[in-house]
């Protein structure tokens, strides 16, 4: 495994983000199985919170799906760095806020999230939306 992924993978266990990562995969009913870059791929999570295919907490991606593509891991495995950068549970209301702020500009929670945005909007398999006072984009000359 490179060296960044061990990093994260140690940072994400001091900040105790990956044993909650794990107690909620427990919870959640998850199988969980070692994954690529030193994740945890907690697969067939019961519950339909969050609304999402797939969501990390530290190195554990859980969802409720028995597979995820090589792109959607991809998009969770940087949100696993986000994690570690965050440094653990500050990540949280960090990550709510910038959903949030997304949903004002923009009508989603994903298009206008920092966090979203640098996972790969297209990798999370997320739609881009124009903010609100974009207005019409189909040509229109009153836009």
């Amino acid at each position: 495994m490179d060296r960044r992924y061990r990093f994260r993978r140690v940072v994400n266990y001091l900040n105790l983000t990956t044993p909650l990562g794990l107690l909620i995969s427990v919870v959640g009913g998850a199988r969980r199985r070692a994954g690529p870059d030193g994740l945890v791929l907690a697969c067939g999570y019961r519950y339909r919170f969050p609304v999402a295919g797939a969501f990390t907490v530290g190195n554990v991606v859980l969802t409720r799906r028995d597979s995820l593509s090589e792109r959607l891991l991809r998009h969770e495995g940087r949100h696993a760095s986000q994690w570690a950068w965050c440094v653990g549970l500050p990540m949280l209301p960090l990550y709510l806020l910038a959903m949030l702020v997304s949903v004002i500009v923009c009508g989603d929670q994903a298009s206008y999230n920092p966090f979203e945005r640098l996972a790969g909007l297209d990798d999370g398999g997320y739609p881009r939306s124009s903010p609100r006072w974009r207005g019409r984009t189909d040509g229109d000359p009153r836009a």
